[in-house]
Order: structure tokens, then C-alpha cells, then sequence
């Protein structure tokens, strides 16, 4: 007999909605906090309809040590016990339960919409009651710091030049920053919403743009959960090939993050080496595809593309040249004492407080965190070919720079051992119907950090719910804290050294 007041499930692993532990409130408080102070952290936590009136909240713990996923839910009226005040993990996630489910959290620290859409109870709103003494702050309030000198600047949501929308808001004595708010939403899409009753021929077009920059890993994880609700197995020459095309993607975004941050110190050399290179490495993306940022190749059941030994042979002599620019345009900021002084020791993450806040990605390891979805709960080709983690330990924006550049030598060097061991057979199975009444969840580990998607199907296999929690999810309340203390003209440098998504964010 299963004691365990939740259920233990593997990476893509399909379970009957049925058998999802459902605890009463307090267990279910006491068993998230017990596992986030156990190493284990909120992959993802998002509530839907139940009957009368409730909402069914579900948690999912990633405990990477175990390798595993710790999964359980509880339903809670129009008011529970905030979850945040003894788990810091569950910030964001309440606020966004919140505004989806028109219930409160209260003694929530800063409750306020993530996204400002409306819930999906059209009669109840977090934030605006019937009863006036339900009424809670105005959702536009911003945190205030008071005394002499103190000043406030404002940044965005409309920013100079190709940007998207979002808001900052410090509060500053003199150049010292005392606090950022930052302020999403602006572009709230629908996607989320728009996928229950799916999936139809729109839903992986929708998977692909739902944070644009990283298509290959957004369409990975939804083809993985449908392919496991189906019970479809991919062959391992389409899982070698998404695993190429997932690191190719990590290649292209981590190049054009090292130039970025070297355009910020105006450190011009690597600035416009690094742009460049990440024009190739993205053009190699496209020879395989005939799309440079990976669109219309990962499909239920494998890949839409093979890869024969011409294009081999081409993408090798690609990968080989564009590499060895890298190296050469990164090892100017290494040896120049003037970038190095603007890196190190700004806007630094304390591995304790990167644990506390469930900080994913480069970002984490950064903070000498051993975390990677690769390594620790695999999926796909990452089960049988791994990669080693790559991590630094000072936390800072030099660490967030090395950690992508280890990064870098670790994915070229994966591309290679894949090509040149492709295995034989088809790149597509077909993927049949979908489990009626069940649930999946799916992970991979896009170039910003954990990609965790979860489907839930009705009685006839299409989508109930659907919940995607993108990398930028978990850290944007990181870049805030980083910048506590920190002279505002360096926010430019320590933004770009996260370059959290804001699509990604605005589901």
C-alpha cells in the first residue's frame, strides 16, 4: 500500500487523471514545502475548474537528484492559505493562479496579475469582488521605497528599437537600486487557452511560437507528451536528430548572448563577431529544415526531416567553421581587463537564494546549482547519449557568460558524436489517439533552462487543459532580486546576461 501522499512519475510518463493523489489542503501545503526543502523544486503549479465551484490545484516537484517528478493536487475555494510566505517558489505561480482561477491567496506578499487576462470563471475575478470588502489593491500599484533623495524610474512597457513589451520599474538613491518591479503581460496571446480541445493541425504551429526563439524545444516538449499519450515510440534516428536540433538552437542563442553582453560593455570586436556567428549557426538550423529558427521539422511521431551523408558532411564543415570563430571572438572578452571588470562581481545570485526562488538554466548553474534536464530526468536522445553540466560558481554576470560558453564547447562537441553515430531507420511513426481522462508531463531543457509542459486529456483524448511553464517563468523574479543594490547603469548588462523571454512569459 502507497503511503506517499504523491505520485511518483517519470520524465513524459502518462498516468490516469484518476490516480493523481487529490490531498486536502493542509497535507498538500505540508508536502510542497517538505519536498521544495528537500531539493526538490516547482517544475510547474496551475489550477482548473472542479465541480462546485472549486479549483483543482496540481503541483509538480522536479526532485533531480532521484531523477523524478513528484506529482499531487488538492482543490481550494475562493480563498486559501498563501503557499508563498513558506515557499518562495510558489510566488509567481499564486499570482497566476490567481488571476486564471479568480481565487485568492491570502497573506500573498505582492499579489498582483502576471498577466492581466481575464479568469476563467467569467463571474469571479481575484481582484474585484462583489462584496466591497472583498475588494483587494488596486492590481496597479507598484512598490514604493520612501525617505529623502529616493526616486523612481520608469522603463517601458514600449522600448527604443525591436524589443517587446515590459515594464521596469525602479526605485533608486542616487545610482543604487533599492528594488525593481517588474511588470509582464503586455502581450498576453491566449495560447494556453486557445490548446484546450486540441490538439488539431494548428497546435504545433502554436507550440513553435510560443516563445519564438525557442522553437525546437517548446515543439519537442508537446510532441514528447502527445507521443507518450499515444503511446507512439519514436525512433532513434528522429530523437538523434531533435537532439541536434535542439543544441544547434542552444548554439545560435548562446553565440548572440556572449555579443550582446559584450555590446552593452561596448566591447565592439566580439559585439559584431558574435552577431554574425550566430547568423551561421542558425543557417545551418535552416539547411536542414529550410527554416532557420527549426520551425516545420519536429513532429508527432519523429521529424519531418532526415539528414543524409551529403548534408552531413556539409553541416560538420559549418559546424567546424562557425565554432572556431566563436572560440576565437569570445577569447577577446576573456582577455580584455576592462569587459572582465564590468563582468565579475555585477549583479550577483547567491546559490542559496537561486535555490529558494527554483532558478532554472544557465542562470542556475551559474550559481554553481548541478541542474540540467539533459543530465538529470532525460528524454528522447539524452537518455542514451548524455551531456556533461556545466557550471561556474560566483553567480555574476561573468559566470552567467562562462557557463554559456562551456555550454557552447559541449553542444558542438554533442553534434558531432551525433552525426557521425546517426542511427539507421525511419524518421516518422505515425501517433495514434490520444489516452482519454489522463495526464502527462513532459520536460526538456530548452537553451534558457526547463521547458515543462503538462497535458491533460477529457473523455474523448483531446486537450482539457494544457499548461506550459517556459525557463523565463521561473527566473524574471531572479533578475529582480540580482539588481537589489546594484548601480542602475549596469541593469542593461545583468538583463542581457538572464535575456529572459517575454512571450514566453505571456501565455
Amino acid at each position: 500500500m502507497n503511503l506517499s501522499p504523491y505520485m511518483t512519475i517519470f520524465n513524459g510518463e502518462t498516468v490516469k487523471l484518476e490516480k493523481v493523489p487529490l490531498l486536502d489542503f493542509d497535507e498538500f501545503k505540508e508536502t510542497l514545502i517538505m519536498l521544495t526543502e528537500k531539493n526538490g523544486r516547482i517544475s510547474s503549479m496551475f489550477g482548473i475548474p472542479a465541480e462546485y465551484n472549486m479549483t483543482r490545484i496540481f503541483a509538480i516537484v522536479a526532485k533531480d537528484r532521484q531523477g523524478n517528478l513528484c506529482l499531487f493536487s488538492t482543490e481550494v475555494g475562493e480563498r486559501y492559505q498563501s503557499l508563498t510566505p513558506e515557499c518562495m517558489q510558489a510566488h509567481w505561480f499564486e499570482r497566476e493562479i490567481a488571476e486564471q482561477c479568480g481565487i485568492v491567496p491570502e497573506g500573498h506578499p505582492w499579489l498582483k496579475p502576471i498577466r492581466y487576462h481575464k479568469s476563467y470563471s467569467e463571474d469571479r475575478d481575484a481582484w474585484n469582488r462583489k462584496s466591497k470588502d472583498e475588494i483587494l489593491p488596486c492590481v496597479t500599484d507598484f512598490y514604493k521605497v520612501e525617505g529623502d533623495e529616493i526616486h523612481e524610474v520608469a522603463v517601458g512597457p514600449v522600448h527604443a528599437g525591436i524589443i517587446e513589451p515590459g515594464h521596469f520599474r525602479f526605485q533608486c538613491h542616487g545610482e543604487t537600486v533599492f528594488n525593481l518591479e517588474i511588470s509582464l503581460g503586455y502581450q498576453h496571446r491566449g495560447i494556453e487557452r486557445r490548446l484546450i480541445g486540441a490538439p488539431d493541425i494548428k497546435t504545433v504551429h502554436y507550440m513553435e511560437t510560443a516563445a519564438g526563439d525557442t522553437s525546437v524545444g517548446h515543439a519537442t516538449a508537446y510532441c514528447e507528451a502527445l507521443e507518450s499519450l499515444a503511446k507512439c515510440n519514436v525512433s532513434l534516428r528522429a530523437q538523434a536528430i531533435r537532439g541536434i536540433l535542439m543544441e544547434l538552437e542552444r548554439l545560435a542563442n548562446h553565440t548572440g548572448d556572449l555579443g550582446a553582453l559584450a555590446g552593452d560593455v561596448a566591447f565592439l570586436p566580439t559585439s559584431s563577431f558574435c552577431g554574425r556567428i550566430r547568423g551561421d549557426f542558425l543557417n545551418i538550423t535552416g539547411l536542414i529544415c529550410g527554416n532557420r529558427f527549426g520551425r516545420n521539422i519536429i513532429r508527432p511521431g519523429g521529424v519531418a526531416f532526415d539528414i543524409g551523408e551529403d548534408l552531413k558532411s556539409e553541416i560538420l564543415k559549418r559546424l567546424d567553421a562557425a565554432f572556431k570563430d566563436t572560440e576565437n571572438a569570445v577569447s577577446l572578452l576573456w582577455d580584455n581587463p576592462s569587459v572582465q571588470s564590468r563582468f565579475e562581481e555585477c549583479g550577483i545570485l547567491s546559490k542559496e537564494l537561486a535555490t529558494r526562488l527554483g532558478v532554472v538554466g544557465p542562470a542556475a548553474r551559474a550559481c554553481g546549482i548541478e541542474q540540467d534536464v539533459r543530465f538529470d530526468l532525460p528524454s528522447g536522445i539524452y537518455r542514451f547519449s548524455q551531456i556533461p553540466v556545466s557550471t561556474y560558481h560566483t553567480g555574476d554576470v561573468f559566470s552567467r557568460a562562462l557557463v554559456r560558453m562551456m555550454e557552447i564547447r559541449n553542444s558542438v562537441r554533442y553534434i558531432r558524436e551525433q552525426l557521425e553515430n546517426l542511427p539507421e531507420g525511419k524518421i516518422k511513426e505515425p501517433c495514434g489517439e490520444a489516452e482519454h481522462d489522463s495526464l502527462t508531463v513532459t520536460l526538456a531543457e530548452g537553451w534558457r533552462g526547463e521547458i515543462c509542459h503538462t497535458a491533460i486529456t477529457d473523455s474523448k483524448g483531446h486537450f482539457e487543459h494544457y499548461k506550459i511553464v517556459d525557463p523565463s517563468f521561473h527566473n524574471w523574479f531572479a533578475l529582480a532580486n540580482v539588481m537589489k543594490n546594484e548601480q542602475i547603469y549596469n541593469f542593461p548588462l545583468c538583463n542581457k546576461s538572464f535575456n529572459l523571454s517575454y512571450c514566453g512569459h505571456d501565455l
